[in-house]
């Protein structure tokens, strides 16, 4: 399977394609620290600027959330979570984390397939 990633939107000339690569990408928001043991908060939004659809063929049918290749944790969503209404999914995982992590999330669109996030690095101590 194809994995997408995401690309400065900046950089790119025209608005289609800029709408495209964002409201697909997942993006982990975290701290850069955690304390080792002890829960830790990451949110995964899917699109920063763009929202994405939400109809009955096409939708973010899930979010993964991954620490190398380890899968640490998915929320899984049908056709009209979102009110069938365009927007940015976004799902809060609680971790306890026990050693350094590599942060990623997968967002799966149901009509544009497997998006991957930049890698976040959270230092344990």
């Amino acid at each position: 399977m194809k994995i997408n990633r995401y690309q400065d939107i900046s950089e790119i000339d025209k608005e289609a394609k800029k709408d495209y690569i964002d409201r697909h990408s997942a993006f982990v928001h975290c701290d850069s620290s955690a304390k080792k043991g002890e829960k830790f908060k990451v949110k995964v939004k899917v699109g920063d600027e763009y929202m994405h659809p939400d109809d009955f063929d096409h939708y973010i049918s899930y979010v993964q959330l991954w620490d190398g290749e380890t899968m640490l944790a998915e929320s899984v969503f049908m056709a009209g979570a979102l009110g069938n209404e365009p927007g940015h999914v976004e799902v809060d995982f609680h971790i306890v984390p026990k050693k350094k992590m590599k942060l990623t999330a997968m967002a799966y669109c149901t009509k544009h397939g497997l998006w991957q996030s930049d890698e976040v690095v959270v230092d344990v101590a």
